[in-house]
């Protein structure tokens, strides 16, 4: 079994119970055990800010799958939860489930980049993560989350102490 942390994300159609059912859905995955959820964040969306903000938080998942079995598990629950892929990047979307971290692997394939492309500067990942993982977590290119976070201000998020 292998640690994998999953971002979570939601701006429409009821963002909180979307990333409930997602978290319900990610303990179901076969050959995985869900370890921790983080608190829920709000956050200022990166694309166009004329859409609702999003709801946020990071899954731990330890799993037995391979990297492209775990996409396809959760490209699979993203779309029973009616997330339509679009052109549009940072759009409006139902649910967002990303792999940021698969235990200490680099992966570079077409359809999977890890860790997560963006995940060093993005508040709405870093601070969630910090929540359930260890502070001194290295990422396959040796910086610490410690030191990601250090970087990267609490600026456009906002933590929210309700349980998902």
């Amino acid at each position: 079994m292998e640690r994998a942390y999953i971002g979570l994300g939601s701006n429409l159609a009821e963002p909180r119970q979307q990333l409930r059912g997602a978290i319900e859905a990610l303990a179901g995955i076969a050959h995985s055990k869900l370890a921790a959820v983080s608190s829920l964040y709000l956050s200022d969306p990166l694309g166009p800010s004329d859409q609702p903000r999003y709801n946020n938080a990071v899954a731990a998942l330890d799993t037995a799958l391979p990297p492209l079995e775990l996409l396809d598990a959760l490209q699979a629950i993203e779309q029973a939860h009616g997330r339509e892929r679009k052109a549009e990047r940072w759009g409006p979307r139902t649910l967002d489930l990303d792999i940021l971290l698969y235990g200490d692997r680099l992966i570079d394939e077409p359809r999977l980049r890890i860790p997560h492309y963006h995940l060093h500067a993005r508040a709405f990942v870093l601070y969630p993560l910090s929540d359930i993982a260890p502070q001194d977590l290295r990422l396959p290119d040796g910086r610490t989350l410690s030191e990601l976070l250090a970087a990267c201000p609490f600026s456009g998020i906002e933590r929210l102490d309700v349980p998902l």
